[in-house]
C-alpha cells in the first residue's frame, strides 16, 4: 500500500485550520478569565492548552522545514486576540509546507533536541509528521472538554464533515 504522507499533511491541516477556527470561536464566546481558569487540563486552562499548541505547532514546523527552532517556555500571549492571530498565521504556515512536501520526503530521518528526553532524537519523518497532527487533535479535545463544561458550543468535530470535504 502506498502511503502519501503529502495528500494527509494537507487534509491534516485543513482540519487543523478549520478546527482552530472553531474552537477560537467558540473560545471567544466566554471571557478572559473563564479562558485562563484552571479547568483541569493537562495544561490547566483553555488559553494554556491553546498557547501549548501554538508553541509546540511552532516548534514542530521548524523541525520540519529546518529553521533554526526558537525555544520558549511558555508563549507570552496574554492576550487571546494576540494568540487568535498568531494561531491562525500559523495555520496558514502549516498548510503551505504540507503542500511543499515531495514523496521521496517521507523516506527522511528527522533529527531534533527533544524538550522531553533533552537528546537528540533521530526518528522517521511520516512518524513525526503523524505525530504533529494527532498531538494538536489530542490538546483540542482537551479544549472542547473544558468548552463544553462551560455549555460552550463549539461545532461539530468530525473530519468527514469538514467544509472541504463534501
Amino acid at each position: 500500500m502506498f502511503f502519501d504522507i503529502r495528500e494527509y499533511a494537507l487534509v491534516m491541516a485543513q482540519y487543523n485550520q478549520w478546527m482552530n477556527m472553531n474552537i477560537f470561536r467558540a473560545a471567544a464566546l466566554l471571557d478572559d478569565q473563564q479562558r485562563k481558569s484552571d479547568c483541569g487540563l493537562f495544561f490547566r486552562s483553555i488559553h494554556e492548552t491553546l498557547g501549548h499548541l501554538l508553541l509546540s505547532d511552532r516548534m514542530w514546523l521548524q523541525r520540519f522545514t529546518g529553521q533554526q527552532e526558537v525555544r520558549v517556555d511558555n508563549v507570552d500571549d496574554a492576550h487571546f486576540e494576540a494568540q487568535k492571530t498568531k494561531r491562525f498565521a500559523l495555520d496558514c504556515e502549516i498548510l503551505s509546507w504540507a503542500d511543499s512536501l515531495r514523496v521521496p520526503d517521507n523516506r527522511k530521518k528527522l533529527h531534533y533536541l527533544s524538550t522531553v528526553t533533552h537528546a537528540v532524537e533521530r526518528v522517521d519523518l511520516n512518524y513525526a509528521i503523524l505525530h504533529f497532527f494527532n498531538h494538536q487533535t489530542h490538546h483540542r479535545g482537551q479544549v472542547t472538554a473544558a468548552l463544553s463544561q462551560q455549555d460552550v458550543d463549539f461545532g461539530i468535530t468530525d473530519l468527514i464533515f469538514m467544509p472541504l470535504c463534501a
